[in-house]
């Protein structure tokens, strides 16, 4: 098997991890970003860095121009990181720059192309303990500020699939629920407006054995995955014979009761450890829960993390920062650790 791949989007949070572990697992990788500079961080690894706009179609003249066999397209704006409303970076970053992600796939011989859709294009199916078919019809909101990202998702996988019946290049489209793992930004954008991180608010509570409000029912169901699980389902796109598809990333979800359970747990001191207040009056986001039942025949996926496991990564990253070379420390961001946090997830 031909073992080179390009990771687009390489030093964002997802492909800052793919490209790191393709390239521990023996892959020969190229990372493709924004940013001007990666500090150094992938040098480190023996992966070359590309800067480049994916906009703009003369900049892919830069890259490798043959021996590729997968291409993950992991870049494109993304409301969790957009200050004010902007939405035409949605059209241009995601729809466009898909668009000339396939054509660079196309004419450098790439085999197969690996790309993430947002969950919110299932979104009218939330509520439910029911676990949403990875195809189901798919719908886009048409309010708030997902509307137009989900609607170039959407575009998106519509360019792929024409690609993929047009000249072969295999597709894996990956359904994703946020993806857990450490990052030294505790900070969202929720409508343009800046917001604590929900579970980062939950765990700076933790630490300090002060009181963690529970919203809503407790035993409201949320679909969870952490990173070394969602790598996982990277490496059986990465490897797998198949033709492709889309597939749900999950692990089969978790309550609010223990999320917030596992938080105190691993987080508090343990001779004063946070009590738990349950305000049920409180408004809380929708539960869901994917079916990941094509992802684990198709693929041999095997979920193998819970989210104690997850927990107890992101307290030993938060100690050793392993990315911080390139997003720095949570010194470097901008932190009143007591803004109102985002709604609760």
């Amino acid at each position: 098997m031909n073992k080179k791949v390009i990771v687009f989007g390489a030093t964002g949070t997802l492909g800052a991890h793919i490209t790191t572990h393709l390239q521990q697992k023996g892959y020969q990788v190229y990372a493709v970003g924004h940013r001007k500079s990666d500090n150094g961080f992938f040098g480190d690894y023996n992966v070359p860095y590309y800067s480049l706009d994916i906009e703009n179609m003369e900049q892919f003249r830069r890259l490798p121009q043959s021996g590729i066999n997968t291409v993950l397209h992991f870049a494109g704006a993304l409301p969790a990181t957009m200050e004010g409303y902007t939405p035409h970076k949605y059209i241009d970053s995601i729809a466009k720059g898909t668009l000339n992600v396939l054509e660079y796939t196309r004419q450098c011989g790439a085999h197969k192309i690996i790309f993430p859709q947002s969950l919110f294009d299932i979104s009218y199916l939330f509520g439910s303990k029911i676990p949403i078919s990875p195809d189901a019809i798919r719908k886009a909101p048409m309010t708030g500020d997902h509307a137009i990202y989900v609607i170039a998702k959407m575009a998106a996988v519509d360019l792929i699939e024409h690609y993929y019946h047009m000249y072969g290049i295999k597709r894996f489209i990956l359904r994703l629920p946020r993806i857990y793992m450490f990052h030294p930004n505790p900070y969202t954008y929720t409508d343009g407006v800046k917001c604590l991180i929900s579970d980062r608010y939950l765990i700076q509570q933790a630490i300090k054995g002060e009181p963690i409000e529970m919203w809503g029912d407790p035993e409201r169901l949320l679909e969870t995955i952490c990173i070394k699980d969602f790598l996982q389902i990277i490496d059986k796109c990465v490897e797998s014979p198949l033709d492709g598809g889309i597939y749900n990333a999950g692990s089969g979800g978790s309550t609010l009761k223990e999320r917030i359970q596992g938080i105190v747990e691993v987080f508090s001191p343990k001779e004063h450890p946070s009590p738990i207040i349950h305000c049920p009056e409180k408004r809380s986001s929708q539960q869901f829960v994917l079916d990941i039942s094509k992802t684990i025949k198709q693929l041999q996926y095997i979920p193998q993390y819970s989210w104690k496991d997850y927990l107890l990564d992101f307290k030993k990253d938060m100690e050793t920062q392993p990315f911080k070379k390139l997003w720095g420390e949570n010194k470097d961001y901008t932190c009143l650790l007591y803004t109102s946090p985002s709604p609760r997830d």
